[in-house]
C-alpha cells in the first residue's frame, strides 16, 4: 500500500461518496459478463499459488496480440512494467512528453534520471508533431517514452511520426518505450508490434485495465524482441506477481474481441456528444482519439462535482497544465447526462 505518498491518479474513491467515477477511463461497457464468470469459476482454486511463468495467460496473449509467447512478459498491472525497465536499464538521458502519464518520469526519478521534456500545448491542440524529431536530436537519449494515444490529451501519435522516430530509434541505438494501454479504445491509431522482430530496442506496454474494465483485478503485459531485457524484467519483480485470478480473467478476456468493437462504437458516439455539451458551456475541449476528454474549465469544477457525488481527474498536477483543466472518461449516455447536467446546473450557480 501507499504509505504518506501522494497518488497523482483517478480512481481513488474510497474516502468519499462517489457515485459516478469519471477520473478512470476504464471501457464503458464494464467487465465482460465472462470474465467475472471465470473469476467466480476461479475462485475455488485460491488455496493454490498461481502460475509463475503464467503460461496459459501467454499463450492468450499471443493469440490474442498476434507475436510470438517469447516476445511477452506479464505483470501485476502496466505500472509494475515501467518501474521494472527502468530499473534495468537504468538511463541518464530520457525523454518524454509534456503532460503525460506521471509514471515514466517517476520510475526514472527512483534510478537518478530527470527526462527532458518535449511541450505540447494547447495552441497545436496537444498534438504530437515533426518538432520532437528535432528534440531528439538535441538531446540525443538513451530511451524515448511515448503515451499514445497519450494520456491525458487523448490524442493519438500519427503512425508515419511513429516510423519516423523508430528510424532515428534504430540509427542512434535508442531504446524505445511505447505505451498502447488506451490504443484499443481509439481510433486511428497503430499499434507498432508489427516492429517488434525488427528493432530490439523497442518495448511496448499494454494491460487489460482499460480495454476490459479489469483495474481492479492489476493485469499489464509487455511485448519485445529483446530476450535478454525480458529476462532482466523478470528478475525484478517479485514471484507469483500475476495473481490467480487475474491469470485467469486474462485467458478469458483475451477471447472477447467483439467486446472491443462494441466499446469503440460507443466512445465513438458518446465522445462527440460530451465534447459538444462541454463546448456549449464555453469550456475549450481538445480534440480527441481515445476514450476520455480533456478540458479547460472553473478552477472548482472538481470539488463542485464532488458534492453531487461525481469524481473527474483534476490535471494541475500534470506538468504543462494548470488549475481547470480537467479529465473525463468517456461513460454511458444517460451517465454523461447525469455528469453535463451537473456541470450546467454548477455553471448555472
Amino acid at each position: 500500500m501507499l504509505y504518506k505518498t501522494n497518488n497523482p491518479h483517478g480512481g481513488d474513491i474510497y474516502d468519499t461518496n462517489i457515485i459516478l467515477d469519471f477520473s478512470v477511463n476504464s471501457n464503458p461497457l464494464g467487465t465482460p459478463e465472462s470474465v467475472l464468470d471465470g473469476i467466480r469459476a476461479t475462485l475455488e482454486q485460491v488455496r493454490q499459488y498461481p502460475d509463475p511463468y503464467c503460461r496459459q495467460l501467454v499463450q492468450a496473449v499471443g493469440e490474442m496480440e498476434k507475436v510470438n509467447n517469447e516476445q511477452i512478459i506479464c505483470s501485476n498491472g502496466a505500472a509494475e512494467l515501467i518501474y521494472s525497465y527502468c530499473e534495468v536499464i537504468r538511463p541518464k538521458r530520457a525523454v518524454e512528453l509534456a503532460p503525460t502519464f506521471s509514471e515514466y518520469a517517476l520510475a526514472l526519478k527512483r534510478f537518478d534520471c530527470v527526462p527532458q521534456r518535449y511541450m505540447l500545448t494547447q495552441q497545436n491542440n496537444f498534438e504530437v508533431d515533426d518538432g520532437f524529431l528535432s528534440c531528439l536530436e538535441q538531446t540525443k537519449p538513451e530511451v524515448i517514452f511515448l503515451c499514445n494515444p497519450n494520456n491525458p490529451t487523448g490524442r493519438v501519435i500519427a503512425p508515419s511520426l511513429l516510423e519516423k522516430i523508430l528510424c532515428i530509434c534504430k540509427d542512434e541505438n535508442i531504446r524505445l518505450f511505447v505505451d498502447e494501454c488506451f490504443l484499443d479504445l481509439s481510433d486511428g491509431g497503430e499499434s507498432m508490434k508489427k516492429y517488434l522482430n525488427d528493432y530490439k530496442g523497442l518495448f511496448i506496454l499494454k494491460a487489460f485495465t482499460k480495454s476490459y474494465s479489469m483495474a481492479g483485478i492489476r493485469l499489464g503485459y509487455g511485448l519485445t524482441s529483446d530476450s535478454s531485457l525480458l529476462c532482466k524484467m523478470g528478475n525484478t519483480v517479485q514471484p507469483w506477481n500475476v495473481s490467480l485470478l487475474a491469470q485467469a480473467a486474462g485467458v478469458i478476456a483475451s477471447k472477447e474481441k467483439n467486446f472491443l468493437h462494441e466499446a469503440k462504437r460507443v466512445i465513438g458516439q458518446e465522445r462527440l456528444w460530451l465534447e459538444s455539451e462541454l463546448k456549449k458551456l464555453g469550456f475549450w475541449v481538445c480534440p480527441s482519439d481515445a476514450n476520455f476528454l480533456l478540458f479547460y474549465g472553473k478552477e472548482d469544477l472538481d470539488i463542485k462535482l464532488m458534492e453531487n457525488g461525481i469524481k473527474i481527474r483534476n490535471c494541475s498536477n500534470y506538468l504543462g497544465l494548470k488549475p481547470g483543466w480537467f479529465r473525463i472518461a468517456v461513460r454511458l449516455h444517460k451517465e454523461n447526462e447525469k455528469l453535463a447536467d451537473a456541470i450546467k446546473s454548477i455553471c448555472e450557480r
